[in-house]
């Protein structure tokens, strides 16, 4: 009797362990993927729940995120203002990747139209220019039992709490899920409550689908992971509140440790080429459009805890900073033509306010009210720069209108001969600190260098708020106050973007963020190589043109600015 006892107790321990391993041939649920659980394979659960009842299949990362946990400086002060607004503590832990993939999504929340883009003043009590749908989560209170007790390691309403901002709110996004839902590169709402794509056609649905048997309870689950899962994530799957096993996602490409993307850093080389040309042509917009490309192509995140912003401004600044060093030594030293004192006062003014000024002012101004200032005044310079070019204005300035003319003639001459056109040189005449001129194609300029190291300082604290050179603000400046023509601004401005960048770039340092070393390597060869071209392919284009290209940069960050394009 005593051996028949065992005997069956032993039965009882190896059926339990059976059904507890995932994958094992006997397992009431079993755990499948594609690609060998690479990121971004699709995921297959499938097994047996009780009949009659609901799926829910909740898959959660082992690894747990809290506020406390964050090392970064303005995150802590951004998590300390959510936890009193959202009703979440500092310890209040929950998975930084979460998906339910359930047959009632209705038990968790409910599909609702959410406008966006377009400034503040619209944008608020809800409108936007755009619409679209998203999922939003319900209160706590508004679950019921069957969901409570299916969310797995979501236990508490401190932790439904903290999941809902981290979902819902564009910080909470960028700073712990990192797997956001976009409309261009406006972030909407993170993955999280999904459902068969057949029955609830929505855009976070695709690549998802649920069958359950409720008179059998067989299910099939499957969905397509996050493509950018960090190598080595362990995650828990629980069936209908009950852990039934877990799985490892594996790497899938090049990992950017900081980044936190795959991404081949040769594909990021060629990007800040093309952007590093166009900067070191126009002198402007290189930092701005190479956080565009971040965006939209690499998808710059940073790792868990801090928020993409802050790993891409001090990626960007490689750019700001490498692709004027690629230009520079054909304009200082090939071609003569850098105004010395204008830009060493720019630079100084630039320095100090993006290292000291920058620190202060980007603490307490709303980024969201300076960047619309900031729309109008680049709107204004656009207005100014395409006014400039009408021939009422060229009659005016005799010596731009001249030094076309000259510069025209030695393109046609260059041509005639087969050879490349000589650019004019900078010979200076007086120097000064509030009087400085020199002569370009034998006419003269003059400007005050005081007065461009004063508004150095106010680009200073623009470029330390954003992780850009702030050329966009310099050339137009030189242009439109200083009277320069662009083959003069150009090389200015790329020296007032080398003193900001490693001032905006100190500051960083200072308050504990780092670029991401193959993001900055990459970034920091494409842009030396384009600054190069640029510098060569600058002369290829005359006054007119490039000043047009210019308008047209201002027009486009007038629009940025404004959020009111969805596509950058």
């Amino acid at each position: 009797m005593r051996k028949t006892v065992s005997i069956f107790v032993a039965i009882l321990v190896a059926f339990a362990f059976i059904v507890a391993v995932p994958g094992s041939g006997n397992a009431e649920v079993k755990i499948t993927a594609t690609d060998n659980f690479k990121a971004g394979c699709t995921l297959t659960v499938e097994g047996k729940i009780e009949p009659g009842k609901d799926l829910y299949v909740a898959i959660a990362t082992k690894k747990m995120f809290a506020p406390k946990d964050t090392n970064g400086t303005h995150e802590k002060k951004a998590f300390k203002k959510a936890e009193k607004k959202f009703g979440f503590k500092p310890d209040t832990a929950i998975p930084f990747l979460y998906y339910m993939l359930t047959t009632n999504p209705d038990k968790f929340g409910k599909v609702v139209p959410k406008r966006f883009g377009g400034p503040s003043f619209y944008t608020k009590g809800g409108r936007g220019l755009y619409s679209t749908t998203m999922f939003k989560l319900a209160k706590y209170d508004q679950l019921d039992e069957e969901a409570k007790n299916s969310l797995g390691p979501i236990k508490t309403k401190e932790q439904w709490k903290f999941f809902k901002f981290a979902h819902e709110k564009s910080f909470g996004i960028n700073t712990i899920t990192k797997e956001a839902t976009k409309k261009g590169k406006v972030t909407i709402f993170a993955r999280s409550v999904l459902a068969d794509y057949s029955k609830f056609p929505n855009y976070w649905n695709k690549g998802t689908t649920i069958q359950l048997d409720k008179n059998t309870g067989a299910f099939k689950a499957t969905f397509k992971t996050f493509r950018h899962t960090p190598p080595d994530t362990a995650f828990d799957v629980y069936v209908n509140g009950q852990k039934v096993g877990d799985y490892t996602i594996k790497k899938n490409g090049f990992w950017l440790k900081l980044a936190f993307r795959y991404m081949n850093p040769l594909w990021i080389i060629i990007g800040a080429i093309l952007v590093g040309t166009y900067f070191s042509m126009i002198g402007a917009a290189g930092g701005m459009l190479m956080a565009a490309f971040q965006v939209m192509v690499v998808h710059t995140a940073g790792p868990v805890g801090i928020n993409a912003a802050n790993v891409l401004r001090p990626s960007n600044i490689a750019l700001t900073l490498f692709s004027p060093l690629g230009a520079f030594y054909r304009y200082a030293a090939v071609e003569k033509r850098v105004a010395w004192p204008v830009g060493i006062s720019f630079g100084v003014g630039i320095f100090i306010g993006s290292i000291w000024l920058g620190k202060y002012v980007t603490a307490y101004l709303p980024l969201k009210t300076y960047k619309e200032w900031l729309a109008i005044l680049v709107v204004i310079m656009g207005i100014r720069t395409l006014y400039e070019l009408t021939p009422r204005v060229m009659e005016k300035r005799k010596n731009i209108k001249a030094m076309v003319k000259k510069f025209n003639e030695e393109v046609a001459r260059a041509k005639a001969e087969g050879r490349s056109a000589q650019m004019g040189r900078i010979e200076p005449v007086k120097s000064g600190l509030t009087d400085y001129r020199f002569k370009f194609w034998g006419e003269e300029f003059r400007i005050n260098p005081l007065l461009f190291g004063i508004l150095g300082l106010a680009i200073g604290v623009v470029s330390r708020a954003f992780g850009i050179g702030g050329g966009f603000l310099l050339v137009p400046s030189m242009t439109t106050l200083g009277a320069l023509p662009m083959y003069v601004a150009v090389p200015v401005s790329l020296i007032g973007t080398c003193f900001s960048s490693i001032g905006s770039f100190i500051g960083y340092l200072i308050a504990g963020y780092l670029p991401d070393l193959w993001l900055a390597i990459a970034i920091i060869i494409g842009g030396f190589v384009g600054g190069m071209l640029g510098s060569r392919a600058q002369k290829l284009f005359s006054e007119i043109t490039l000043k047009w290209i210019l308008a047209l940069t201002l027009f486009f960050l007038f629009f940025r600015f404004f959020k009111i394009e969805i596509w950058i």
